[in-house]
């Protein structure tokens, strides 16, 4: 009987679909908003000198270029995680991404669109139920004038449900394999086994197929998550007890200024104690929001 790891975990997902391009091409042409009769036939991953160098984006990220049955080519980047500063290091990547494709004198009619799908293990949108949300650049008076150059879909993992995706059967699958796949799971639902290319990703994530040191990165992975989203919440509730104790008129702005001096401090004593524990310095900055850096030189004393 098999243990799984969970595919959302940083070396499990890149495995899957950084290391197998048929199964990346499989999930993008499901979930991805293609029109009907466009499909992406063929992928090319993208070296790392064509990849935005920013803090905090190496994470969970496959970025490739598509070409399609129209021989049209775009680039997708995808990516797994949520923060607080997620829209704008969102849009700023995509940007750059976009930017990055022309060397110097190129003309701009080479430049191919850029998508971001984002598979986020998190709720951002408290509004709505809807738990897939593709924007574009479109005009507020006429939405259907559209700028084209750079899309986002964003996919809300906790707030997917089957029964909301009845037409799109092989995009449930995907999700339910993201969703559901799990170390609390020795059995792969019937119907995710069914699909050859879903049963293959299933097998990359079983327990027995990680050596020890990886199985140790992939326990890191999720202690720097825990770390973040407990300093994030102890920040939050103290500075609101700060605030409501020294009076409601300056306490939100005292409270806040005294929990981001806590959170500073915080994210320095994370930092040291990832460092020690052997974790890679991009991960430390996904995790404590301190830049590459930043990070070096505080090390370095």
């Amino acid at each position: 009987m098999a243990r799984y790891l969970d595919p959302k975990n940083d070396l499990t997902f890149k495995r899957i679909f950084g290391e197998h391009p048929h199964l990346l091409i499989k999930f993008l042409n499901a979930i991805m908003p293609l029109e009907q009769g466009r499909v992406i036939e063929e992928i090319q991953y993208l070296p790392a000198e064509q990849v935005p160098d920013v803090v905090g984006k190496k994470n969970s990220i496959v970025d490739v270029k598509c070409i399609d049955n129209l021989k049209k080519q775009f680039i997708v980047e995808m990516q797994m995680y949520w923060s607080e500063a997620f829209n704008n290091r969102m849009v700023f990547n995509a940007g750059k991404a976009y930017a990055r494709q022309l060397n110097k004198n190129e003309d701009y009619d080479l430049l191919k669109p850029v998508y971001t799908l984002a598979i986020i293990n998190d709720v951002f949108d408290h509004k709505t139920d809807d738990f897939y949300h593709h924007f574009q650049i479109v005009n507020k008076e006429n939405t259907d004038e559209i700028i084209k150059g750079l899309e986002f879909v964003l996919v809300e993992l906790p707030k997917f449900q089957p029964h909301n995706w009845k037409d799109r059967k092989l995009a449930v699958l995907w999700l339910r394999f993201l969703s559901e796949v799990g170390e609390d799971m020795n059995t792969l639902p019937k119907e995710l086994q069914e699909d050859d290319d879903i049963r293959q990703a299933a097998e990359l994530c079983e327990q027995a197929a990680f050596s020890p040191e990886e199985l140790e990165k992939y326990e890191n992975y999720w202690d720097a998550i825990r770390i973040e989203k407990t300093v994030r919440n102890a920040s939050l509730r103290e500075g609101m007890a700060i605030g409501l104790e020294e009076g409601l008129e300056k306490g939100e702005a005292i409270g806040l200024e005294k929990g981001k001096a806590m959170l500073a401090n915080e994210k320095v004593k994370i930092a040291r104690n990832l460092q020690s524990a052997g974790i890679a310095v991009d991960i430390i900055a996904n995790t404590t929001g301190l830049s590459i850096d930043e990070l070096n030189e505080m090390f370095a004393r």
